[in-house]
């Protein structure tokens, strides 16, 4: 694939930022994107390692071989063609997913993987300037109707692919726009929103039905779905919150991560929220507690609030920064990641443990927290202790808790179906037939498999539709 001799002759290079000076001044994306003969000169580098790992690294099995080789010859649009085979929505992955596919390329045994995600947003971008990403619409209605339940990545997918088969899909919100977790979790800076409006304008044109501000299990019974269509798919995502009981935790200005995330987004789109009800870091040190990415978009969010101070706490020690590649490739290794948004100025604290909060007038003024080691017992599990004598103090006008999710809300809707939840509290349903316990109901993305990535969620909505379709019909030509 590509250039025989691409990888010896042409360094990686990726999209560059603007400089953190700038980009801290609004919301929108900052990233700079290579010109064509740059991307092609990358997709060159892809090299004809025998076994694609990196195959095995994506979630929703991309064909990047395949597309890196036609933009290297210049056919982007059959390039897109390939994109478009096992993704659906390639600019959105191509702004916001960590790139696990990047970690399995061969030439990440020296530490110079092919800019894979850089060339699948550098195809569909392309794709959409040149006006070649249309709608496709069904050659014939089924007569069958779906209703899913949530529009995040795996619930889109999903209605995509069911829709683009002939089936009648109506997707359900109970939120005031569609997107879920694409529309509200992740910061503008990220990735803007016409990307995913663009994506709702193509799939209504393929016959998709969208209802928001519907709150199925609250403002509509979830029996009346089941009662009415042919099948439902459970895409809600995994919204419930961990939180930190710890003394204080009731103090104002302590919030979870996402109710800051998303006030934020509406505010970027043009929604008012009540002055009583603004959550800003403006003017304040702010602490957020957890190192994920849900913590790395409040950082870059607090930032563009004008917040003084910025501190991210994580429990977990340090990762290494450089994993041992023999060990590790072509799996996701546990290294030390830095994302733009700690670039812009955070101070990154690990192996800390929040013990307390403390305020004054009813709201937080400060943190108090400890160091902690980990070490293994003498049957092998981590252990975590307090280090003696290392009790500390943080300024905390606003903590914002990132600490992820324990699994879907089961209030409402999955109380009302009774359906069967695994150990960890989400609904039980297979990767083969995703079906729940319950008859014609099927479960896709967050909601099934827990917390993960906006790939994983697109995988798992396109492997959805194909069952449901499989149970409808009797066959299908989807993909798995």
């Amino acid at each position: 694939m590509g250039k025989p001799t691409g990888f010896l002759e042409i360094p990686r290079r990726d999209r560059g930022y603007a400089p953190v000076e700038e980009r801290i001044k609004h919301f929108s994306e900052f990233f700079i994107p290579l010109n064509e003969e740059e991307v092609r000169d990358q997709g060159a580098r892809c090299m004809d390692c025998g076994i694609p790992f990196c195959h095995q690294g994506c979630p929703v099995n991309n064909l990047i071989p395949d597309w890196n080789d036609l933009v290297y010859r210049d056919d982007w649009r059959e390039a897109l063609e390939a994109l478009h085979r096992t993704n659906n929505f390639p600019e959105i992955t191509g702004r916001v997913c960590p790139a696990p596919c990047e970690e399995a390329c061969t030439l990440n045994l020296n530490d110079n993987p092919v800019t894979i995600k850089t060339i699948e947003c550098a195809i569909a971008d392309k794709g959409w300037a040149e006006g070649w990403i249309e709608p496709l619409r069904p050659r014939r209605s089924t007569g069958k109707r779906v209703a899913i339940v949530g529009s995040g990545p795996a619930g889109l997918a999903c209605a995509q692919q069911l829709a683009r088969v002939g089936h009648a899909v109506t997707v359900f919100e109970k939120a005031d726009r569609i997107g879920g977790l694409l529309r509200y979790g992740i910061p503008d800076f990220k990735m803007e929103k016409h990307h995913i409006d663009r994506r709702l304008a193509q799939m209504r044109e393929e016959g998709v039905e969208f209802r928001c501000n519907v709150h199925v299990g609250v403002d509509l019974p979830a029996r009346q779905l089941v009662d009415e269509y042919d099948a439902v798919v459970l895409a809600g995502g995994s919204e419930k919150p961990r939180d930190l009981q710890v003394p204080g935790r009731e103090l104002d200005g302590i919030h979870f991560a996402m109710t800051y995330l998303t006030q934020q987004n509406r505010r970027v789109a043009g929604d008012t929220i009540p002055q009583e009800q603004v959550i800003t870091a403006k003017d304040k040190h702010v602490v957020v507690i957890g190192g994920g990415d849900t913590g790395s978009d409040c950082i870059g969010t607090a930032f563009r609030q004008g917040a003084l101070s910025v501190t991210q706490l994580e429990i977990l020690p340090r990762p290494p920064e450089k994993p041992d590649k023999l060990l590790t490739w072509p799996y996701w290794p546990n290294r030390l990641r830095t994302s733009t948004s700690q670039e812009e100025g955070a101070v990154r604290e690990w192996c800390v443990s929040t013990k307390a909060f403390k305020g004054e007038g009813g709201r937080v003024t400060a943190l108090q927290a400890v160091r902690v080691e980990w070490e293994k017992d003498d049957q092998g599990r981590w252990r975590m202790h307090e280090v003696p004598d290392s009790a500390f103090e943080l300024k905390a006008d606003l903590v914002l808790l990132a600490m992820g999710f324990v699994h879907p809300v089961h209030d409402g809707l999955l109380e009302e179906l009774g359906v069967a939840l695994d150990e960890r509290g989400n609904v039980r349903a297979g990767t083969d037939d995703y079906q729940t316990s319950i008859p014609k109901v099927f479960s896709a993305g967050d909601m099934r498999r827990g917390q993960s990535l906006v790939v994983w969620a697109i995988r798992e909505g396109r492997q959805a539709a194909r069952a449901v379709d499989l149970y409808l019909t009797g066959h299908s030509d989807l993909p798995r």
